[in-house]
């Protein structure tokens, strides 16, 4: 039998191909790519040329993940691949390794430019070579005598789990460590190229894509409704199953066997499941805490599927029951809440929208009994802090989301179809630790707004009910006190 499987291994890497495993996801059209890519080329002008490198092999045993700006214009899952768009021909070309056979006879079939017929074919690339021929079609152009400008992000490229915000984040704190400051992987991008290419000049090519991203086409919203539907599935599961005594990354448990049961690729975010006084914190995700009989519970989590995100969150009480106060000021803020929900409108700016609904706020104010004065005081600061909103033609409703959770695309302007976005006000009583919260995803519809995540639970009534019902971690019994042999 040894002797066989050596003879085996001989055989060509054809005769290893696996059966039924695509080599690209089938969530849009190549058709839908192209276009993009067209548009791309048709801002840059006949003397632009585009350029973007995708994310490199990952560390350690992790599933590859193509960067948000390079899967938008590609569609490719290949590590170290490039795209480039030529502003004169009309053209785009795909650059990727050659073929690795002894990692494929470990992981399988993976695109490679051996693959350049295939992908010309069927995903519409004007053509597709070797990545070691990259500097030379460069200097191919550069010998066309005309002035090019080459175009190619600036900002970091979002990768698992990761908005823009986040990924400057991680650049400043490597450039503030005087042991490391290494450039960011699009820093060291742009210089090479000025290094090898000094004819070019170089333009930051975000802010096209960053227009092109805001509105969102049908068949990423379809995307985008099904990393909702996950997320409030999760929620509703986390309702049934919370007990005291569990760990808050319990329910990140809960979560992940959702999202990945139903086909997500990862996570949007870290989980937010904050009990108790970790709720005041926005973004605590340590999970490490237990939590108690009369917590009141914050969980905040969404996955990652086919490249397109949600961002939904959801409070209930540990035990099952609204305690008096957590009645009171979660009532009162769910009021307000719907208030701002039922006038996004399309052609409304945030401001116009902050407006409209601060008039029902105040009103519910004024007619509210607290039972405690630091609950009315955080009550009249959070209607203060929304009415103030009213008045800067600069405030947003919350976030943008799609590929990213906190998506890129300016929201500052008038709301237009195809928009995706959630909102989520706070209510806080700093002086007991109060943080109240919840978060929707809303897409702009022709003709009004679309809440994707109203399907999950938050009046008070409807909550208890559902927390009534026997949850996944009901019929799991641990295994961390002892694992039997």
């Amino acid at each position: 039998m040894k002797k066989f499987l050596f003879v085996l291994c001989l055989f060509p890497i054809s005769v290893w191909a696996q059966v039924d495993v695509p080599l690209i996801r089938s969530d849009f059209k190549a058709a839908e790519f192209t276009a993009r890519r067209n548009e791309i080329i048709r801002q840059i002008g006949s003397e632009g040329i585009a350029v973007l490198k995708g994310a490199p092999s990952p560390r350690g045993f992790t599933r590859f993940r193509q960067t948000n700006e390079f899967y938008y214009l590609s569609g490719i899952e290949v590590p170290h691949a490039i795209l480039v768009m030529d502003g004169n021909t009309k053209q785009s070309f795909l650059f990727l390794p050659n073929r690795n056979e002894a990692r494929e006879r470990s992981e399988g079939k993976m695109l490679s430019a051996e693959d350049a017929d295939w992908l010309r074919d069927t995903q519409e690339f004007d053509g597709v070579y070797s990545t070691d021929l990259f500097a030379e079609w460069l200097g191919r152009v550069a010998r066309r005598g005309k002035p090019y400008t080459l175009w190619t992000p600036f900002q970091p490229g979002e990768g698992f789990a990761e908005s823009r915000d986040m990924g400057l984040r991680v650049h400043a704190d490597l450039y503030s460590d005087p042991w490391d400051g290494r450039p960011s992987a699009e820093n060291r991008f742009i210089s090479l190229l000025k290094e090898r290419f000094p004819m070019f000049e170089l333009r930051d090519l975000n802010p096209t894509m960053d227009e092109m991203r805001l509105i969102k086409s049908p068949a990423e919203l379809e995307l985008i409704k099904k990393s909702t539907f996950l997320s409030g599935l999760a929620l509703m599961e986390s309702m049934r199953s919370v007990q005291s005594g569990m760990k808050e990354l319990e329910l990140d448990a809960v979560a992940k066997f959702i999202f990945y049961r139903e086909g997500a690729i990862g996570d949007a975010y870290y989980s937010l499941v904050a009990s108790g006084h970790n709720a005041f914190f926005p973004h605590y995700n340590a999970g490490q805490r237990i939590m108690k009989d009369g917590d009141f519970l914050l969980m905040d989590y969404a996955p990652d599927y086919g490249y397109y995100m949600s961002d939904v969150t959801r409070m209930f009480p540990v035990n099952g029951k609204f305690s008096p106060w957590q009645r009171e000021l979660y009532g009162f803020y769910l009021a307000c809440y719907k208030a701002i929900l039922k006038h996004i409108k399309p052609g409304q700016t945030a401001s116009q929208v902050r407006a409209k609904a601060v008039v029902e706020m105040e009103a519910l104010l004024e007619k509210t009994t607290f039972s405690k004065p630091e609950y009315e005081k955080g009550a009249r600061n959070f209607v203060f802090t929304y009415r103030a909103g009213s008045f800067n033609a600069f405030t947003t409703l919350g976030h943008g989301v799609g590929m990213a959770t906190h998506d890129v695309g300016s929201y500052n302007g008038p709301l237009k179809p195809g928009m995706v976005f959630t909102i989520e006000p706070a209510l806080r009583v700093p002086e007991e630790m109060i943080y109240i919260r919840l978060e929707d995803m809303i897409v702009i519809t022709e003709t009004g707004a679309d809440i994707l995540s109203d399907f999950v639970p938050m009046e008070i009534e409807e909550i208890e009910r559902l927390m009534a019902e026997s949850g996944i971690l009901q019929t799991y019994t641990r295994t961390t006190a002892g694992i039997k042999r």
